[in-house]
């Protein structure tokens, strides 16, 4: 029999670590987390989780980690430094319910970075998810006189391993526990996450149990919609991230249980094993599941190959809120038993619903997907807003193509004069760490947090992001410019994999364009020549002609002035680990500012 998980408000959670014992009392799990170990799927239910979590709380206080005197600075940090899995969320439970505080690192963090954020929270211990990662914080152990102990998800020869901490607590250690976990109030600080955003140094991003649980019940009412209860999710967004670390508390109070890809390589593979219901990216990784499905479709032959960039023509027409001709609706169902349901069984024949954020996602793939029966409901947040302002809904009537959907519940937002979206609500983070000073620059007197993009509401509900504040640019001409939606319009072309428009104080605008490599080797082969390599293909007047029609085609869209008019190519793809992408996979544009300098600087020449 079904429960009815319908609670009175007093049932909710007030603590990040409440959804346990919420879900423990409301509908317990067989596989609350899941992970693959040797090949098999481990699953941990929610009575199991609840243990561990308490065990090790117990261990961490054993080892000396406290709540100290209170403050931020006063308590001590614990740092989790690792890609995804069920440990990570345990360890991040168990620290927040001893009233220390969880400091979650990006695994790709450049060291230089790392060693800022450890010494920035004087992180006391590290817990690290493999044996790279527990390396590059030991060849920097001398610069960190407050860290005490690193310790190891996967086995490390000589390092000590994360089970250590499982042991039976004593006594009067598991008394201490419940005291320090009763103690721990909803608007004490929970964790520090620190962000560079797309320039500057790291900066602390202070969230509250308050903070965060404020974004997961407003973000439950709409992935209930979607039905999700006892359903599973598929989690590959780095936890550090605060979209998915927030999205996981919303799945422990919504029912859904967890499994986290095996890594990037993985994905496809385990959406087929899993077949999860839900699950949240970015813009980026939803273009790469579209460009390997249209690769798939490439290589199809004769009737099947029509048939497919057929179906896919068909969906780039797909609209909502309108009604569409009976014709159009009779093809589309023709398509998507052709050709649509295979791309939902390669998703595992269970996804309803992709969630996506931290950057905008072309309009011409939310039509597609949406087309194929896979909703895609794109939101909108910041690490300081907890992380969602706005998101679009599951049903139709609250989504919009081209917006990032209706305000959260509790959310405030309005509209400065200058196009700024400012925001207010439970989901406001305290203030930076240790930077007071910074704190005011984006919250104001009257509490609205200054988000730093420009934006306007769309039927009196739905928010529109336009552009990034800091971005625009103004020309010689004293016009300005708007670089986001000129680069993802761009980038629909099969020949642009990525682009950064340029111009600032100068007569006209220009573009770094990175090619998409992978279709130009497609073309070579069609034209029965051999792939030169990236760096001769910048060499190739076809090539470049072919760019330079797609950059023509899609200038179409913008005034004079917003239009590219020279560009320039590069051979290599912009990278995390490369310094020009952040870990949500937005473009640094000071680092690529100065890192190509002089080849901007010929554009105007």
């Amino acid at each position: 029999m079904k429960k009815n998980t319908e609670t009175t408000p007093t049932d909710k959670p007030k603590r990040l670590f409440d959804c346990i014992d919420y879900q423990l009392a409301q509908f317990p799990l067989d596989d609350m987390l899941a992970a693959k170990e040797q090949g098999e799927w481990r699953r941990y239910s929610t009575a199991e989780v609840k243990d561990k979590v308490n065990r090790i709380s117990a261990a961490l206080l054993e080892l000396g980690i406290a709540k100290g005197d209170g403050t931020a600075e006063g308590r001590d940090k614990i740092a989790i430094l690792s890609p995804n899995c069920p440990e990570w969320m345990l360890v991040d439970m168990a620290i927040q319910q001893i009233g220390a505080i969880s400091v979650p690192v990006y695994p790709t963090i450049n060291p230089s970075e790392l060693e800022f954020i450890l010494k920035d929270a004087a992180v006391k211990m590290v817990f690290t998810g493999n044996e790279s990662l527990y390396h590059k914080v030991q060849q920097m152990r001398s610069y960190l006189p407050q860290l005490q102990a690193v310790y190891n998800f996967k086995h490390v020869d000589n390092a000590p391993l994360w089970t250590e901490l499982l042991t039976e607590p004593k006594p009067e250690t598991a008394r201490q526990v419940t005291q320090l976990r009763d103690a721990v109030g909803e608007h004490e600080l929970a964790t520090i996450l620190y962000t560079s955003g797309t320039t500057g140094t790291p900066k602390g991003v202070m969230l509250s149990h308050y903070n965060i649980l404020s974004n997961v019940f407003g973000s439950a009412l709409i992935i209930q919609e979607v039905g999700v209860f006892r359903k599973k999710a598929i989690s590959f967004l780095p936890l550090n991230h605060a979209f998915e670390r927030m999205a996981t508390y919303c799945y422990f109070y919504s029912g859904v249980s967890i499994y986290y890809a095996e890594g990037m390589e993985s994905i496809a593979g385990n959406l087929r094993e899993v077949k999860p219901t839900i699950f949240t990216t970015v813009p980026r990784l939803l273009e790469k599941v579209y460009e390997g499905i249209v690769a798939k479709g490439s290589e199809l032959k004769g009737n099947k190959k029509k048939l497919f960039f057929w179906a896919l023509n068909l969906a780039e027409q797909f609209e909502i809120n309108k009604p569409m001709p009976l014709s159009y609706r009779l093809q589309l169902a023709i398509a998507d038993r052709l050709v649509f349901s295979k791309w939902r069984h390669a998703l595992g024949g269970e996804v309803k619903s992709i969630i996506t954020g931290a950057a905008a996602c072309q309009v011409r793939l939310l039509k597609i997907f949406t087309a194929a029966k896979i909703v895609i409901q794109e939101g909108y947040g910041l690490t300081e807003a907890s992380p969602i302002i706005s998101g679009n809904r599951y049903p139709e009537h609250n989504r919009m193509f081209g917006t990032v959907g209706p305000l959260l519940e509790g959310v405030e937002v309005k509209i400065a004069k200058d196009g700024e979206i400012l925001c207010k609500g439970p989901n406001v983070m305290m203030g930076y760490y240790k930077r007071s000073d910074l704190t005011a620059e984006v919250i104001d007197a009257e509490g609205w947090l200054h988000t730093g993009d420009i934006g306007t509401i769309v039927d009196g509900k739905f928010l529109k992001i336009t552009d990034r504040k800091k971005e625009l640019f103004k020309t010689s001409g004293g016009k300005y410019v708007a670089p986001q939606p000129i680069e993802n319009k761009m980038v629909e072309s099969n020949w642009i994999e990525q682009i950064m428009v340029v111009g600032e104080t100068q007569k006209y605008v220009g573009a770094l364009i990175v090619p998409a490599f992978t279709k130009l080797r497609e073309w070579y082969s069609n034209q029965g020549k051999t792939y030169p390599g990236n760096e001769a293909v910048l060499d190739d007047k076809d090539v470049w002609q072919m760019i330079k029609e797609a950059v023509n085609q899609y200038n179409l869209n913008f005034s004079p002035v917003e239009q590219v008019k020279k560009f320039a190519l590069l051979p290599s793809e912009w990278t995390i680990e490369g310094g020009e992408l952040t870990p949500t996979l937005k473009l640094k544009r000071k680092v690529i500012l100065e890192k190509y300098q002089g080849l901007i600087g010929s554009l105007y020449t």
